[in-house]
Parts: structure tokens; sequence; C-alpha cells
């Protein structure tokens, strides 16, 4: 069923899809959100773009933020077990640990779920600066999963500084090493976060069950590229779960995997 909502931060206006009167309401993220109730990891990736597809805005996707945005931003990494980024969005956005106020704090906790959910980072190489943010910046330690071939010293460095460093089979992060690790871990409730390499690899290995797509209401040109890039077409069918606007402009889809 999908839900069209008038506004996300305001009075709210629910239109049913079986023809009966919009109510007002104020939409419940949690509810609207929620993860199925599924022991194998579910892969839920998060993206904002502009109208005409831009990714970013002078380099980083925050200069397309909107507040319904920034809302939901912080409503799905409430929900996640874990939050996982590629090494190059996480140096172009400065990523640091999650932050979990206390409502969502015990929600979590009620849920079973850790207090605060772990950043995990992709990197092949293993070549991320061990005094940044991730580790200076953050309540848990994050996890990074590298290749074989990944570079001693800087995963030693990445160990030293409390890094969790977890080695795949292969060169590269293949995305079943990588969700299954994060199983083994219990963390099967996966938000991606990006960056468009990390979403098109997942998307050729047919591991994406979910795309939550904020389109922001601004037309941007220049030569930022698509949320997700491959080497290859990547075809899958989805259906649109909810679908929510704010009185900016700003349109939130919660495309679920066609099955």
């Amino acid at each position: 069923m999908i839900s069209s909502v008038h506004s996300l931060l305001h009075a709210t206006c629910i239109t049913p899809t079986d023809g009966s009167e919009p109510v007002d309401a104020t939409p419940d993220l949690d509810a609207l959100y929620a993860y199925p109730d599924t022991a194998a990891p579910w892969v839920r990736v998060n993206f904002v773009a502009s109208i005409d597809g831009a990714r970013t805005l002078g380099g980083r996707s925050a200069g397309l933020g909107t507040p319904a945005d920034h809302r939901v931003f912080s409503a799905l990494r409430g929900l996640a077990d874990v939050v996982v980024v590629g090494a190059g969005t996480a140096r172009d956005e400065n990523y640091g640990g999650v932050r979990i106020d206390d409502a969502t704090r015990a929600a979590r906790l009620a849920r079973g779920q850790a207090a605060v959910p772990p950043v995990c980072v992709v990197s092949a190489s293993g070549r991320i600066d061990p005094a940044g943010r991730l580790t200076t910046d953050t309540e848990v330690a994050p996890i990074v999963v590298v290749g074989s071939d990944a570079d001693e010293d800087a995963v030693a460095a990445l160990r030293a500084a409390g890094a969790d460093v977890v080695r795949t089979r292969s060169r590269s992060v293949p995305s079943a090493d990588l969700l299954g690790l994060l199983a083994e871990r219990g963390l099967v409730r996966v938000l991606c976060e990006g960056g468009p390499t990390l979403f098109g690899a997942l998307l050729a290995d047919d591991a994406v069950d979910e795309l939550c797509l904020t389109t922001s209401p601004m037309l941007v040109a220049g030569g930022a590229g698509r949320i997700a890039e491959s080497t290859a077409d990547a075809v899958r069918a989805m259906r649109p779960e909810a679908v929510l606007a704010d009185d900016d402009g700003t349109l939130l889809v919660r495309w679920v995997r066609a099955r």
C-alpha cells in the first residue's frame, strides 16, 4: 500500500490507495521504514539526488539535503543494525560514528538492538586515515572490511586505532562476503549510504532489497554522476512502498524489490 503524504514536517495529509478520504496524521517514520522480520541480511540503500539526477552539490551530498531528508536520514540510521559506506564516500563526507538521541537509543534497546549502530567501511586497500573521525569521533568501533591484498601497515594502524578490521578472501570485497561477515555479528538490518560504486557493486551482485531515494527540489546541472555506477547494466524491478512529500517540494520514496 502506498501512502501519499502532503507534508512530512508539519500537519500531514495521508491519502489511502483504497479511495477513502484523506486523513490528517503525522507519519510514523519507524513504522513506515521498519525492516522486515528476517534472519537474512536486508540491504537498504539511502541516497539523495537533485531533480535532474545529480548525486552531489559542490562535491558533497550534504548540499542537496533538506529538513525532511535529514529527518528520514536519522530515522533510517536509528532502525539499522549497521551503517555501511564505501571508503571514498567516508572520506568525501568526513564520516564519524553514528549519533543516536536518547529516545531512539531506548527504542533500539527495546527491540533488542545495540544502542548505537557501528559504521562499516568497505575498502579493498585498507587505506583509511586511522586518526580520522571514524575512530576518534564515535561511541562504537568502526568495522573496516578490506581485501585480501590490503596494505599490512594500513591494517595494523587501523587496528591500533581500535577499528575492527576484517579481510575478505579476494582482492575485492564481494557483496556475499560483506553481508556474511555482518550476519556473523548479528548485523542483518543493513543501511548502505553509498557511494555510487558500492551501490553499483551491490546491484551487480543482486544484493539490494530496497532503495530510499530523496529527490531534492532543485536543478543543479554540473558534472555530478548518478547514484549507482557499474561496468554493466544491472536491472532490478522495484515497487514504491511509501511516498512522502514535504511542503518545500522534497519527495521521498521507499522503493522495495518487486518479488
